[in-house]
């Protein structure tokens, strides 16, 4: 069952956030809380799409399998996040696998309902076309950020994101395990160990899963300079 806690991280999410009220409640009367064990798959590569799914808690990674039989780590959601949307509404299958990274909640919703609401109720396209806006604007930063910056750079805007302040300094443990991350930033476990070091003169200090940020804005501030000498570099 669904808390109030619940009800208001899932209105914050990019699916329920710009629609009417009677239509969440209608939505989340037709959906399933479920609780996934870390480890768990939620449903794999190739699999029919029935359902689309928005994060209440926890860390859920988006992984595909290349012809070359390699896994390929997409993105890692968490709370107020949703995915799944297209293939589930498409009536299609699962492009990619969906697997808990750490004891997680998520609000499983059956893309019937969603079709049907959406005979009646056309509000709710606004939200499917922001999902899909989210989406992809997240792709395009994603391929920015591997175009545009090194490693220590990647490295540093993630733990930005995470940091639980946006400037001066803070402490706070990674959300799942360093591999993972690595496969998260498009970098090997060697090439994470080294960026590390190198953000270490910045401030930054790593301790097993635990990051401490000497000066938050100072880090950011690396990612500006870094980024304007690298362009330097190739107009010279």
């Amino acid at each position: 069952m669904l808390s109030q806690q619940d009800i208001d991280i899932i209105n914050k999410s990019v699916l329920f956030k710009k629609i009417p009220d009677d239509i969440t409640r209608e939505l989340l009367d037709g959906s399933i809380k479920r609780v996934i064990p870390r480890g768990k798959t939620l449903f794999i590569q190739g699999e029919a799409a029935a359902n689309l799914f928005v994060m209440i808690e926890g860390w859920v990674k988006l992984t595909r399998i290349t012809p070359a039989g390699d896994e390929i780590v997409l993105t890692v959601y968490t709370a107020g996040e949703s995915f799944g949307e297209a293939a589930a509404l498409q009536g299609g299958i699962y492009p990619v696998t969906a697997q808990a990274v750490s004891d997680s909640e998520i609000l499983s919703v059956k893309a019937a309902t969603i079709l049907h609401t959406l005979k009646t109720r056309p509000e709710l396209v606004v939200a499917m076309l922001s999902c899909t806006y989210q989406h992809l604007h997240e792709l395009v930063i994603q391929i920015e950020s591997m175009k545009a910056l090194s490693s220590a750079q990647r490295l540093a805007a993630f733990l930005i994101a995470l940091a639980p302040v946006g400037e001066g300094s803070c402490a706070f443990a990674l959300p799942y395990d360093k591999a993972l991350m690595a496969g998260r930033l498009g970098m090997k476990p060697e090439s994470l160990s080294r960026a590390f070091a190198r953000l270490r003169e910045r401030g930054v200090m790593v301790s097993r899963t635990n990051i401490a940020i000497a000066d938050v804005a100072r880090l950011r501030d690396y990612i500006v300079e870094e980024k304007s000498e690298g362009w330097q570099k190739l107009g010279s």
